[in-house]
């Protein structure tokens, strides 16, 4: 232990990632202002010295003497410069070894008080034999290093007699981390310090030697491709005169084979002998060969001429559609109008059919029906968020990781000509500078263009036309018109609540009991809870909400047999409408009930919404000494636009109508929708507003049990409109007994399901005088004189 005559006070120079060893020459940049102040107060003094140490973490720029190592390295500065941006470039040789025992202060610069610290031992047979070992590693490193500068330094080292400046100057040639270069500057004695720099030099040698076998045996690799390319291409130039096969075996061969035995066209067979050609004349390592491989693979994959059979018996057909899906007799009738046509005319075009329909109605699942209704491969490509054109028709073969599209892929996996493929979400194909899907789908389900469809991949013409193509689509809105008119459109509506109860009964309830562990038999839910769950739970054209309803019931009754091990008997489990309640939480819908009073001015109007149909009321007020038309209700334009073409025909028709013109003068018109957060929109609330107004403006309610649809003219026609299948199910849920509805849609009343057309009478109006006759709850000599009717008025034909 040094006594405190030891002691001296030096500048001090934190340095990061790095360690000084003494006898080291270093250059070091100092740009930090404390340590500018410290390498300038040492070049003041008379031998111009400073203690170099590092610091433990590298990002701190003001280090406290905890964040500094122990011990350092004391140094002569040998050269000084000054940069312009204010930096010193100084040259620095390390002396002796340093303990930092106390920072003295920390401003303008760190000074601390330090001792120097001795490495003990002396020379001995041990520290000769690391100083001679050491030597020969260099040597051997001298040798694997091929930096011109640091193979001169590695030279010099050998002529160092002295093994601890040895030691120091290797390590600073070293790759070390600065955790073992301190670990070396901190070494106690000669044995330790010239063992641990042995062990990393061996170690640097040994990773030099391993890099450069590495270089030499890929060097090698290449040398030898390269040779038996030469080689191969020798072989067949001596096949050739010998007039030899020069490739009757391998890959090749077992292509060959496969080509003569496949059932090929003759067209596409001398194609892909002509590929095969090309494939034998190159190597193996040629950036073609795999290409021409798989795509001859594909071609020999596809089923050119393989079918499989139709099930033509049309009995089991509507037997199989029945059992899969409830009601949807359409499409059902459509599927076995085909499959009557293939068994009179078996080489008909299959028809290409769009479902469309909300969310939820079994559009896809339709789909699968189908196929096993004919018995045929079904396969399904989305085409939802489908942007790129390549994405159908395929990338050319000269592009990097080309492939087919995916109408070939799809055939590929069924392995008939004549699959079910299901286009799904047509109406959601993209459009971008990669092309436009949909004008790649015109080829694709036109029937006088398919039968040579070209796949850009393939570039052979394929028959597409004993494909059965099925579309699916939201709306019909989004599809182009040349790909509509392609396409044979069969809308799936919403489904009545009988429907949904028939649906859940037979095919959702089942489902969701055998999907979570339960025997169906031991599960029971009443046909009042299901309606409960139908008509409280769930609100929307198709059933996907209400699965998940029933879903979750199913889990809930499994957790509880899971916990309660008694419960596991096989007496049956009968759901209550507490438990219900109490697993769906809070009723989120409640039913639709009609007004008990309707005031002068408010008319019940039917509305269809992507759910299904709804009922809404148009109420209007008059507004004396007022000119506007107010509109709100966040109305459509459209909406908007049907407001003012009834307001305008009740003023022009005023005087026809017994009303009193003046009153049109005298008052503004404000038109409310309740329901004010949902937007509306749409020409099928024009009846509904025109009523409305007539009411408001001749005092006379509108009847109560009366809901009507249909766009009007400013002629005072009405105009047929959609959805009334939609619509009536909404006026029979909300207890309305009364529908008038446009003359025109007539026809559509066959979609209305019996039981709905029982309980419901239908007024079918030509004109807003019909309307305003069925509407008004007065009758006789009033309401002949308040509407403008005359007493032998045309009667109004009740359905």
């Amino acid at each position: 232990m040094s006594d405190e005559t030891n002691l001296t006070t030096l500048p001090i120079v934190p340095v990061k990632r790095t360690v000084l060893f003494p006898g080291v020459m270093m250059p070091v940049t100092i740009g930090r202002p404390r340590s500018i102040a410290a390498v300038e107060a040492a070049s003041k003094s008379e031998d111009k010295t400073l203690l170099i140490v590092a610091q433990r973490q590298p990002d701190l720029e003001q280090p406290t003497q905890t964040d500094l190592y122990a011990i350092g390295t004391k140094a002569i500065i040998k050269q000084i410069g000054r940069t312009p941006d204010g930096q010193l470039h100084t040259l620095v040789q390390g002396v002796d070894r340093q303990v930092l025992i106390k920072l003295e202060r920390l401003d303008p610069f760190l000074e601390g008080r330090v001792r120097p610290l001795s490495l003990e031992g002396e020379s001995g047979a041990e520290a000769d034999a690391l100083h001679r070992a050491i030597i020969d590693l260099t040597g051997e490193l001298t040798k694997l290093v091929q930096t011109s500068g640091v193979t001169e330094a590695l030279l010099s080292l050998g002529m160092d007699p002295d093994p601890i400046s040895l030691a120091y100057r290797v390590a600073s040639l070293l790759n070390l981390t600065l955790a073992e270069e301190q670990a070396l500057l901190e070494a106690s004695t000669r044995e330790d310090l010239l063992r641990n720099v042995y062990a990393a030099l061996a170690r640097e040698v040994q990773i030099l030697q391993l890099r450069n076998k590495i270089a030499s045996d890929a060097q090698e690799k290449i040398g030898k491709t390269q040779r038996e390319y030469i080689l191969r291409e020798q072989l067949k130039a001596i096949q050739r005169e010998l007039g030899e096969d020069e490739d009757e075996e391998g890959d090749v061969a077992e292509l060959r084979r496969r080509i003569r035995e496949a059932d090929l066209p003759e067209s596409v067979k001398k194609d892909a002998e002509r590929e095969l050609a090309r494939l034998a004349k190159l190597p193996p390592s040629a950036g073609d060969h795999q290409v021409i491989r798989n795509y001859l693979e594909l071609v020999l994959e596809l089923p050119w001429k393989k079918s499989s059979e139709d099930s033509l018996e049309l009995a089991r057909v509507r037997q199989v559609l029945d059992e899969d899906h409830y009601g949807i007799k359409e499409v059902k009738e459509r599927i076995v109008e085909h499959l009557a046509v293939l068994k009179l005319n078996p080489t008909a075009k299959a028809p290409i059919l769009c479902l469309v329909g909300p969310p939820g109605v079994g559009k896809t699942s339709l789909g699968q029906s189908v196929a096993r209704a004919l018995g045929r491969k079904f396969e399904r490509v989305s085409l939802g968020g489908v942007h790129d054109e390549a994405e159908l028709r395929g990338h050319r073969r000269t592009y990097v990781g080309a492939m087919p599209g995916s109408i070939i892929q799809a055939l590929r996996r069924a392995g008939v000509n004549n699959p079910v493929v299901m286009l799904d979400e047509v109406d959601k194909v993209g459009r971008d500078f990669r092309g436009d899907p949909a004008a790649a789908l015109l080829e694709i389900l036109d029937p006088a263009q398919n039968h040579t469809f070209r796949d850009h991949y393939l570039d052979l013409p394929f028959d597409l036309s004993k494909i059965m193509f099925i579309t699916t689509a939201n709306t019909l809105d989004p599809i182009s018109q040349p790909l509509l008119d392609r396409m044979e459109v069969i809308r799936l509506p919403g489904y009545s609540e009988q429907e949904k109860f028939e649906i859940a009964q037979r095919y959702l309830w089942p489902r969701r009991v055998q999907e979570a562990g339960l025997k169906r038999e031991l599960v029971r839910l009443s046909p009042e809870l299901l309606t409960l769950v139908i008509a409280r739970y769930t609100r929307e054209a198709g059933v996907r909400q209400l699965e998940q309803q029933l879903g979750k019931l199913a889990r809930k009754i499994a957790l509880k047999i899971a916990e309660s091990p008694a419960e596991q008997a096989e007496s049956a489990i009968e759901i209550t409408k507490e438990e219900v309640q109490e697993w769906l939480g809070t009723e989120r819908f409640q039913p639709e009930e009609i007004r008990k009073e309707l005031p002068p001015g408010v008319a019940t109007g039917l509305a269809w919404t992507p759910t299904g149909g709804d009922v809404l009321y148009v109420e209007t007020s008059l507004l004396p000494g007022s000119h506007d038309l107010t509109l709100t209700g966040q109305l459509g334009e459209v909406m908007q636009e049907s407001a003012r073409a009834a307001r305008s025909y009740l003023w022009s028709h005023a005087e026809g109508m017994g009303l009193d013109i003046s009153r049109f003068k005298r008052n503004g018109l404000h038109i409310h929708v309740p329901s004010g957060a949902i937007p509306k929109d749409g020409p099928s609330a024009g009846v509904t507003m025109a009523t409305a107004l007539a009411s408001a403006y001749t005092g006379v309610p509108v009847r109560r049990d009366t809901a009507m649809t249909g766009e009007i003219s400013l002629s005072g026609l009405v105009l047929p409109v959609g959805g009334i299948k939609e619509k009536v199910l909404a006026a029979h849920r909300a207890g309305i007994t009364r529908v008038i509805l446009p003359k025109a849609n007539e026809k559509d009343l066959k979609e209305v399901p019996e039981e709905v057309h029982k309980a419901v009478q239908f007024i079918l109006a030509e004109r807003i005088d019909d309307v305003l006759r069925a509407a008004i709850e007065e009758t006789g000599e009033a309401a002949a004189k308040k509407t403008g009717q005359a007493a032998a008025a045309e009667t109004v034909e009740v359905l």
